[in-house]
């Protein structure tokens, strides 16, 4: 089938590579010259494992290609996929959905015959009905079925996550719709991955109440971690015991920092912002975000505390940047308030990340940057784990502590054991395994 996917960020490079890899013919398409002709060269734009050698496979297998013209693409296309962003509005934390009108404009102008248009976007309850108006009011002879299909891609695990989904949410009560649709994903039923077919505003609902009900299971671990410390438990001890209840599950169950990304910051606010604008608050929901934003804040705190409460003119060493492994992605990282409030507190910071300090650049340029771990540490008077890079899972601590000034660790993803890092000689913090 002949597929355009409008957007070539995250979620469209990742789906139209792995589209094309199915056997698709798919087209790439953004407004942005410099990153189109970039892909054209074969130069990823972001860090995903796996993702060169799969766009580089189907390039020269001519299955897959990029363009700036969004007419010609779609024009031929059998579906057109929405894969545009939708960042918070500046101001009210509502979903912008400035750039999925749009291109719903633009794709009215262009379509030619029967073709699916699917918003694959992350988008508040509603958006699919006002995509089909703006589309039929632009074309009205325009034979198009609007669906609503979301994403459900985790970072640094976006192309095993695509071929080996859990489901496959499909929104529209539309028999050619759904023929379609599922004539695009037929190859993964070799897979046994469920196809899900649901009316379009119950498909755009489950990707908010997914992110969200994911986030409180973050945010509720993040908040018992805390009441660990106090009353003297293991917290990785209470997430085993209460995860391995099959009702409750041990994804998601990580104590650190909080969370950050590209995903559930900005569609817990939206989703608060809808259930508002529905006159249904989400109570639940509205205090995880709270929640969460003033642990991230906290956590400079609990650096300090480390260090005797004072930081000035102490040199901190952040080990991760990123808001997890496996990828570049800096969008609200839980390491931008922790620097933050470190540089506020008065003290140096230096920093290593694998690979998104190029991105971490635009966000922190008044930081130093390290060519590695022993680089960052000398001299440093605590080190400080905030991404739970595999690299950072076996560092040489007899070394670590020889070139520290103090050797103060403070890990924010619990990588290490209390037990074993005071046998080294570390003065070592953690989350929730610290004694009263």
């Amino acid at each position: 089938m002949h597929i355009a996917m409008i957007g070539t960020g995250y979620v469209g490079l990742v789906s139209g590579a792995c589209f094309a890899d199915f056997g698709h013919q798919v087209t790439c398409v953004d407004k942005d010259a410099d990153k189109i002709a970039a892909l054209r060269h074969g130069e990823i734009p972001i860090f995903e494992p796996g993702l060169e050698a799969l766009v580089a496979t189907n390039v020269a297998a001519s299955r897959l290609d990029f363009t700036t013209d969004l007419a010609g693409p779609v024009a031929e296309a059998d579906a057109v996929f929405i894969a545009v962003g939708t960042p918070s509005r500046r101001g009210d934390g509502h979903a912008d959905l400035s750039y999925v009108y749009a291109a719903a404009r633009e794709i009215a102008a262009a379509v030619r015959g029967f073709t699916v248009v699917v918003t694959k976007s992350t988008v508040p309850v509603g958006t699919g009905d006002e995509v089909e108006r703006l589309i039929f009011e632009a074309n009205p002879s325009a034979d198009v079925v609007v669906a609503s299909n979301p994403e459900f891609l985790r970072e640094g695990a976006a192309i095993r996550d695509f071929k080996f989904p859990d489901r496959i949410v499909i929104g529209t009560s539309d028999e050619r719709g759904r023929k379609a649709l599922g004539d695009i994903y037929r190859p993964l039923s070799l897979n046994q991955a469920p196809l899900m077919f649901t009316a379009r505003r119950t498909a755009e609902l489950i990707k908010y109440a997914a992110n969200a009900f994911l986030a409180t299971k973050i945010t509720f671990i993040n908040e018992i971690a805390d009441l660990s410390e106090k009353v003297g438990a293991d917290i990785q001890e209470v997430a085993r015991g209460i995860g391995l209840d099959n009702r409750i599950g041990t994804k998601f169950l990580h104590a650190g920092p909080g969370y950050g990304g590209s995903c559930f910051p900005k569609d817990t606010r939206a989703l608060v912002k809808i259930a508002e604008d529905h006159d249904t608050p989400l109570r639940i929901v509205e205090s995880v975000v709270t929640v969460n934003d003033n642990r991230k804040r906290a956590m400079a705190r609990k650096v300090a505390q480390a260090l005797g409460g004072n930081l000035r003119n102490k040199t901190i060493a952040v080990l991760g940047l990123a808001f997890k492994p496996d990828t570049d992605d800096m969008r609200e990282a839980p390491s931008i308030p922790l620097i933050t409030g470190l540089r506020d507190m008065g003290a140096k910071v230096r920093a290593f990340d694998p690979a998104s300090m190029k991105e971490a650049r635009r966000e922190l340029p008044d930081i130093a940057y390290c060519d590695d771990v022993y680089a960052c540490a000398e001299g440093a008077d605590a080190l400080v784990i905030v991404t739970e890079w595999v690299q950072f899972r076996a560092l040489d601590l007899p070394r670590l502590k020889r070139i520290m000034k103090q050797p103060v660790m403070v890990d924010l993803r619990n990588v290490y054991r209390p037990d074993e890092m005071a046998e080294l000689g570390f003065a070592y913090s953690s989350i929730g395994r610290d004694r009263a």
